[in-house]
């Protein structure tokens, strides 16, 4: 999916190429986004704006995101765009851009924000699993590899389950947002075995970075310091580490990660 296996994750309004090449010396990838598409993924993300969140609201989301997408043509690094929608039209329209540039297209059933879940989007669509099937779907069928954002510990959600319906409807990648559940990462590889699963959520360090690792995480994301290069670099040394070393089996007693 991509080398080194570390990825900079999308920060809502934040994340656009600038912000990507920063961290390019240190990733394989770089999560661009959450873009909002559709009229009521926007209009939820103006509710968001209003009361002082940052977005990314440009007059054409399809057009932003070819433009930037252009901006990393010739960066060393797999881009990537996560994007927000209850439109699955609008999700295939983002799609097929994101295949002519090689990027992956990454569903976001992630965002908790009222305004988005309360327009169906985000989080909400870990409830649903028919639209985001239909999401997925619609996807994968414009041809980029499709990573979908999720979290656990959603109550009702069963995310092992759910791992596997993903794969089943055209993800190639399950980026999880693991929150205080780090073995749930054991329970995604293990439903869904043939994922790239990028473990995301507290991603620091050494430690930090071969405690997902140890559950078969395929990779690692660095969420809100993913602008600072010495926490990138910290993460990339620890997780080049790991492969380098061999060290691959989750049950290695031997394993002893530390800061």
């Amino acid at each position: 999916m991509f080398e080194p296996r570390v990825a900079a994750a999308s920060l809502s309004g934040e994340s656009d190429a600038e912000w990507a090449l920063t961290a390019e010396p240190y990733v394989g990838c770089a999560f661009l986004g959450g873009l909002a598409l559709g009229g009521q993924a926007r209009a939820a993300a103006r509710s968001l704006v209003d009361r002082e969140r940052t977005e990314f609201l440009p007059e054409s989301p399809i057009r932003f995101l070819d433009r930037q997408l252009s901006s990393l043509d010739a960066a060393d690094l797999r881009p990537a765009f996560n994007v927000r929608s209850v439109d699955p039209t609008a999700i295939a329209e983002a799609a097929t851009v994101c295949a002519d540039h090689g990027a992956i297209l990454e569903v976001n059933a992630h965002c908790r924000q009222s305004e988005m879940c309360d327009a169906g989007a985000g989080e909400t669509l870990l409830r649903d699993t028919e639209r985001l099937c239909e999401q997925v779907a619609a996807a994968a069928e414009a041809g980029p590899a499709v990573s979908v954002k999720v979290r656990a510990e959603v109550p009702g959600v069963d995310l092992p389950r759910l791992s596997r319906t993903l794969v089943d409807s055209g993800a190639d990648a399950l980026h999880v947002d693991a929150m205080d559940s780090e073995p749930v990462i054991a329970e995604v590889v293990s439903a869904a075995p043939e994922a790239f699963v990028i473990a995301n959520n507290g991603v620091r360090d050494r430690r930090s970075a071969h405690r997902y690792l140890e559950h078969g995480a395929d990779a690692v994301s660095v969420g809100r310091p993913s602008d600072d290069p010495a926490i990138l670099k910290r993460v990339r040394d620890a997780v080049d580490g790991w492969f380098d070393d061999g060290i691959s089996d989750p049950a290695d007693p031997g394993v002893t990660p530390d800061a």
